[in-house]
């Protein structure tokens, strides 16, 4: 379990260098507007993200795709709501820097929410399935 926590924690970043690297390049290479580059640094990043939960780290790969991808929108969408959250209450309401904000806001999102939904419900019927064997 520890191995794949760090796996988690991996595929994070490198899903935000990915994210990151296409919006700059959207913006600075093609002359998108920063809210376009991030919308779709954002979309590559989600992708980049599912694929390596599926395929490295919860290995899941003989459960169907399209239910994954469901539960995958689904819990990426409780993410963005609780950094969306985490950045109001630690900033607006608590006076905290912007960048120390969001990476206090991630690091607990992403463990408290994104890895135990993602190992448990986006890719845990094959997790189910090993333990029974």
């Amino acid at each position: 379990m520890v191995a794949e926590w760090v796996r988690h924690h991996a595929a994070s970043v490198v899903t935000t260098l990915v994210d990151f690297l296409v919006m700059i390049g959207a913006v600075e290479g093609f002359g998108a507007g920063a809210v376009v580059g991030t919308v779709i640094g954002a979309a590559v990043g989600a992708v980049t993200n599912f694929l390596l939960g599926r395929f490295w780290t919860y290995r899941a790969r003989r459960s169907p795709v399209g239910m994954q991808v469901l539960r995958y929108a689904l819990v990426a969408a409780g993410s963005l709501g609780l950094n969306a959250l985490g950045e109001y209450v630690l900033v607006a309401r608590l006076g905290a820097q912007y960048v120390f904000g969001r990476v206090i806001t991630a690091l607990i999102v992403s463990n408290v929410w994104n890895y135990p939904m993602q190992r448990f419900f986006v890719f845990g019927a094959e997790h189910v399935e090993q333990r029974q064997r």
